[in-house]
């Protein structure tokens, strides 16, 4: 017995007062309705209806479970109408986990936009470069730069590719040796970013074991220390694209191959994903498709 339509069909049957007015609005056969109503009294353990003739009277129990069930289909009607309503119109809060360097450039612009566009919905946003577990902590979202497969427990949206760079500062090689291939780096002092996968081996053409003088969990503190002409980094290029075109710093081996960044946006498995959320991925989709076509 499907409880909840058998539940429906008695409230409009109160409501009306007659199989026969009910089975008009339900397109639903009298004694269909009939065996409805039966089935819920028997699962009750109690009578809800006197039928006659004429006319339905409830009795003493079924006042009562009406106004109890009126009470559960105005709730359950609230809850379909709260659903549709945030399809629409999203709002609410969502925990984002990023970057530090990709928050302090690339994202602060995109989720600028994103708060223009969806004015109800919170943003709770941390930065940060070391690895967290998404469930663990309570994010919603999260991004990843990563040149390796992401983690199966998420669902990951690719939503653009960066490329890496080897930059000096402008006036690096006033004072140090020319680079012209990667084994040249070994001459020079090379910056170690603390959250690289490779440590201190490069992923430029078959690899190159670097050392340097400065380790640091922050790329854009590395870049202060490229532009003062201190040392070599493998920058990504959404943390060194604005020094290289106002010329603050320089790529050198372009043309050595190097592996590409794909960004993602990951959330949690999960069977149903909150409106909010799908809104905030769809953005994100159109925003890089535009920013970088």
């Amino acid at each position: 017995m499907d409880k909840l339509r058998a539940m429906q069909l008695f409230v409009r049957l109160a409501d009306l007062g007659s199989f026969t007015r009910v089975a008009e609005q339900t397109n639903v056969s009298k004694s269909m309705i009939s065996k409805e109503i039966s089935r819920l009294e028997d699962a009750l353990g109690a009578r809800l209806l006197h039928r006659s003739t004429r006319n339905v009277q409830l009795t003493h129990v079924g006042q009562g479970y009406l106004q109890r069930a009126r009470e559960i289909l105005e709730k359950l009607q609230d809850a379909d109408h709260f659903v549709q309503d945030v399809q629409q119109h999203p709002k609410g809060k969502l925990k984002i986990n990023a970057p530090m360097a990709l928050g302090l450039t690339h994202l602060s612009s995109l989720f600028s936009d994103f708060m223009k566009a969806y004015p109800e919905i919170e943003l709770d946003i941390h930065l940060g470069d070391e690895n967290v577990d998404l469930v663990e902590q309570g994010f919603d979202l999260g991004f990843r730069a990563s040149s390796r497969p992401i983690d199966s427990n998420y669902v990951g949206r690719a939503l653009t590719v960066f490329n890496y760079r080897v930059c000096v500062g402008q006036d690096y090689f006033e004072h140090h040796p020319t680079i012209k291939k990667p084994l040249d780096l070994q001459l020079h002092n090379c910056f170690v970013y603390s959250y690289f996968q490779g440590k201190n081996i490069w992923p430029i053409d078959e690899g190159i074991a670097i050392n340097g003088t400065l380790r640091v969990n922050s790329t854009i503190y590395m870049m202060q220390a490229i532009k003062q002409n201190l040392g070599i980094g493998f920058i990504p290029d959404f943390v060194c694209q604005e020094a290289l075109q106002t010329g603050e710093v320089v790529e050198v081996l372009k043309d050595s191959q190097k592996p590409k960044l794909t960004l993602y946006a990951l959330y949690p498995v999960r069977h149903f994903v909150p409106a909010k959320l799908l809104q905030c991925i769809e953005f994100l989709e159109t925003w890089f498709a535009k920013e970088f076509e």
